[in-house]
């Protein structure tokens, strides 16, 4: 005669939580957060992506500071041949233009037949400074220049959140992303274009000066915009359409809107229109930069969402079928458990006489 039992949950491989974990963590991201800011004023923000994946990834090691350092190298080992493409990335723009003078009227004519009926025939840059720029900072100047840097950091940090939590869903951000940059620069190559302040600098505007830095002066942090102006310098003064910078902010708010319950999404649909705001109040880029850059965005999700179904199915098709054989289980992910499952019918063991 026998009785079952209730199975056993198996037990824990990992080592218990320690009790001062929070302790730990706040130390931990606190000491972070002081050597940001001293990196910050000593040498700028971080608006390179090499700068800032470094940033990036200690803040991930403090925040899961107890995790094993092999966790901790496997996020470099993911995230480093994103930054080299970057890198390549950034540098590959300064060739964009290849000698041959950018395109600019068309640019200039475009924002007019659009806008001009609410400028009095002005490009909406020119008509925006003319209201609002002024020789002393305001506040709205310093927000520009938040919102601006803002565009180096928020998509690689939002992309290490996902690490994190969904490698999967990282995986499909940065296959959008990437397909977003590849085709932006191959419009700089085959379409390079100049931004309104260049346009006045070579007389086809009014005066336009180039502000997006300027509102940390406010405060006194001259040199947080040391890395900024510098690259600002090197980069490729015609790579103006699309606007990247607004088709980041774009796609990083799209991509977790379905998410996001919807009483957040007009704060959420808030950002790209301020990072539109400070590229066209700055000098930066046209109008229809932005909304060329929106349309690329709209073209990565259905293109790469196509690719990624057309791979699916056909890796289904080549899968070999298994009629008679029962199915194999797939290898455990680093976020799945590796404990054996317990069994469908609980064990039984002799009854006590």
């Amino acid at each position: 005669m026998s009785v079952a039992t209730d199975p056993q949950p198996p037990a824990r491989t990992e080592p218990p939580a320690s009790p001062d974990g929070g302790r730990r963590r706040v130390v931990a991201m606190t000491v972070w957060g002081v050597a940001f800011v001293v990196g910050w004023f000593g040498i700028g923000l971080p608006t390179d992506p090499a700068y800032a994946f470094l940033w990036i990834w200690a803040g991930t090691i403090a925040w899961n500071s107890s995790r094993p350092w092999r966790s901790h190298l496997r996020f470099a080992r993911d995230w480093v041949p994103v930054v080299l493409l970057l890198a390549v990335y950034n540098l590959s723009r300064g060739f964009a233009d290849n000698g041959a003078t950018p395109h600019a009227y068309e640019l200039i004519v475009a924002d007019r037949v659009m806008f001009g009926w609410l400028t009095g025939g002005q490009v909406p840059t020119t008509w925006l400074q003319e209201h609002l720029y002024r020789p002393e900072v305001h506040w709205w100047d310093v927000a520009v220049s938040w919102v601006y840097f803002s565009h180096f950091v928020v998509a690689l940090a939002a992309a290490a959140v996902l690490w994190l939590r969904d490698r999967g869903r990282w995986a499909a951000f940065m296959r959008r992303w990437g397909f977003l940059c590849a085709s932006g620069l191959v419009t700089y190559f085959l379409y390079p274009a100049a931004p309104p302040w260049w346009a006045a600098q070579n007389g086809l505007l009014e005066e336009v000066a180039r502000i997006s830095t300027r509102g940390w002066k406010a405060f006194g942090m001259h040199g947080a915009g040391n890395l900024l102006n510098a690259g600002q310098i090197a980069s490729n003064p015609v790579a103006a359409m699309p606007s990247l910078h607004t088709a980041f902010a774009l796609f990083v708010v799209l991509f977790f809107l379905r998410q996001t319950r919807r009483r957040w999404w007009p704060l959420l649909l808030a950002y790209p229109l301020a990072m539109t705001f400070t590229l066209v109040y700055s000098g930066e880029h046209y109008v229809i930069d932005v909304l060329v850059g929106w349309a690329y965005v709209g073209m990565a999700f259905l293109v790469v969402g196509l690719a990624e179904r057309w791979w699916a199915a056909r890796k289904a098709r080549r899968a070999p079928s298994r009629p008679d054989s029962e199915p194999v289980d797939p290898e455990p992910t680093d976020s799945e458990s590796t404990d054996p499952p317990a069994s469908a019918d609980p064990p039984s063991v002799p009854a006590a006489r």
